[in-house]
């Protein structure tokens, strides 16, 4: 078993938000003391919690070795937002994990550089005044998914209505808190594995802004109208579910089904987050690859999918993709 270093066990019990970039979304953990209705806030996993679910941990999520150069790689699809048990890798993926020299993710989220990247990025990000009424239904929102507007505050109105997803997903046990990067991080340092970044936080906030006011302003109103939906809880799980058994025909088709995809808006923003970040990611894990590392790289799993996904990117750059069973 791969050991978790105190030093990184420690980073996840001092980070009292969850800094998740899931498709882009910086999503917050709930207020300390949530009204009744909330979720409780997630407490960081205890050292018997984390004994017991690695010991337990099924296979979860898409997994392919990609190999190249006589060295092979490994790309795993992740979910940002997970349960507790859902965090821990299985056998398969604790097998990948260990056969590579080094691990790369969306970002490093326990570098501190990273962490002060981000805060520098947030401050420079291009900000958008909403109507009146718009920003009223946005605080609204983001009290009545137990979010506390203090914490939003910093964020841009794209990233704001983006996180609200996650608040949602709160709802039905899927925690930002237990995100399976966190997990990889700290497995990665207790390995004494060198752990890089794919991206930078700026590339990922510049992802959700929009060109001008208007398109941001039609996103808000896109994102908070789908957020509203009775249906916003029954996507995520839906997608949670796909994640977690390894559907990889549901998680392909999601535009079809998810109805979140149907206005401009909507078709602007899935692209600028997936189709025109995947060349990037795919090139920085070719870098890493060619630099002769054996790179276990880890990436949202919406990221996988179609033409422009990263494993069909990644056979465009001459690697044989081969997807690795994974039995949840």
């Amino acid at each position: 078993m791969i050991p978790i270093a105190p030093r990184a066990r420690a980073a996840l019990q001092r980070l009292r938000c969850a800094l998740v970039v899931a498709a882009g979304a910086i999503a917050c953990s709930a207020q300390a003391a949530p009204p009744a209705d909330c979720p409780p806030p997630a407490a960081p996993p205890s050292a018997e919690q984390v004994q017991a679910g690695m010991a337990a941990a099924s296979d979860r999520g898409f997994l392919w070795r990609v190999v190249k150069d006589g060295r092979t790689s490994y790309l795993y699809g992740t979910i940002h937002a997970a349960r507790l048990e859902w965090m821990f890798p299985g056998p398969r993926v604790r097998e990948a994990l260990g056969a590579a020299d080094s691990v790369a993710l969306e970002l490093d989220i326990l570098d501190p550089a990273v962490q002060q990247a981000l805060v520098d990025a947030l401050r420079s990000a291009r900000r958008t005044e909403l109507p009146p009424e718009l920003a009223a239904r946005l605080r609204a929102r983001i009290e009545a998914e137990c979010g506390d507007p203090a914490e939003f505050e910093p964020l841009t109105p794209e990233l704001q209505v983006a996180s609200l997803g996650a608040l949602v997903a709160r709802r039905d046990g899927l925690e930002p808190a237990y995100g399976v990067e966190m997990m990889l991080a700290m497995l990665a340092r207790g390995a004494a594995m060198p752990v890089r970044s794919l991206e930078t936080p700026a590339m990922q906030i510049e992802a959700l802004q929009m060109a001008t006011p208007a398109e941001t302003i039609e996103v808000v109103r896109d994102g908070l109208a789908d957020v509203e939906s009775p249906r916003a809880r029954e996507v995520l799980m839906r997608l949670a579910r796909a994640w977690a058994s390894g559907d990889l025909e549901t998680l392909s088709s999601y535009e079809r089904w998810c109805e979140c995809v149907e206005t401009p808006a909507e078709r602007l923003l899935i692209k600028r987050l997936l189709d025109e970040r995947n060349p990037a990611i795919a090139a920085a894990i070719d870098r890493a690859h060619a630099g002769g590392q054996r790179v276990f790289a880890a990436v949202g799993a919406l990221h996988m999918t179609g033409s422009n996904g990263l494993p069909a990117l990644l056979a465009t750059r001459g690697y044989r993709v081969e997807r690795v069973p994974l039995a949840p």
